[in-house]
């Protein structure tokens, strides 16, 4: 396939619908992109190709006007002299190199249009291959989260089973076990002699408080006023 005839089918298609009828999506945008810049190096190798030869082509059309203004000059300096001969011969040189000029100058606009059409190219296959990429990094996204999605689901299923709620229950069991061991491990025994006048120090304390916070709420008597 030539590679106008690539540029032409990457130019004219439509990314979206090949990727959904693709088996592996993310494969062939791959393929797609490696296509698109293996194509556009050749484009843009074309492109540097057309533009030299444009400017090639028009250096030897300006030599050749240049010869025939030369040799249209020597016609008239022969007229000048008398020189009827010399003058038919310089305006066959000139004829010469005129038909030449235009020769030149067609092959000169086939290399310009060519150069246009070359840079025309290089714009939409640069878009198709941004496009392209913004697709890929969109499937890339989704693929990892697709697999993500996938681990967590897995996890889910594993941890819903009765074989993970019973190992979940007797891990409590345990649990319970030990703190009722620790519960009982002071069950009934009888407080030292310290802790008994520790106690009864404390009760003495709270009896005082109290007595302090009656006395407080108790109604002051009034003063009696002085007899004069």
């Amino acid at each position: 396939m030539g590679v106008f005839t690539r540029v032409r089918d990457i130019i004219s298609s439509n990314i979206n619908a090949m990727l959904d009828k693709a088996e592996d999506p993310e494969k062939m945008v791959k393929q797609i992109i490696r296509e698109m810049e293996d194509t556009l190096i050749e484009v843009k190798a074309n492109c540097a190709a057309a533009m030299a030869t444009k400017k090639k082509v028009k250096r030897e059309m300006e030599a050749i006007l240049d010869h025939a203004k030369t040799w249209d000059a020597k016609a008239q300096l022969a007229i000048d002299k008398g020189r009827e001969d010399l003058a038919r011969e310089a305006l066959v040189e000139k004829r010469r190199f005129v038909e030449r000029g235009e020769a030149l100058e067609d092959e000169f606009e086939q290399a310009k249009q060519l150069v246009a059409s070359c840079q025309s190219d290089i714009m939409q296959l640069e878009d198709k291959l941004s496009a392209a990429r913004d697709k890929q990094r969109v499937l890339v996204q989704r693929h990892k989260n697709a697999r993500t999605k996938k681990r967590a689901q897995q996890g889910i299923r594993k941890f819903d089973t009765s074989d993970a709620f019973q190992k979940f229950e007797h891990f409590q069991q345990r649990i319970d076990r030990m703190e009722a061991d620790a519960e009982m491990v002071n069950y009934g025994r009888k407080p030292s002699l310290d802790e008994q006048f520790a106690e009864l120090e404390a009760g003495d304390d709270i009896d005082r408080e109290l007595a302090e916070l009656k006395a407080r709420r108790q109604p002051q008597p009034s003063a009696t006023p002085d007899q004069p």
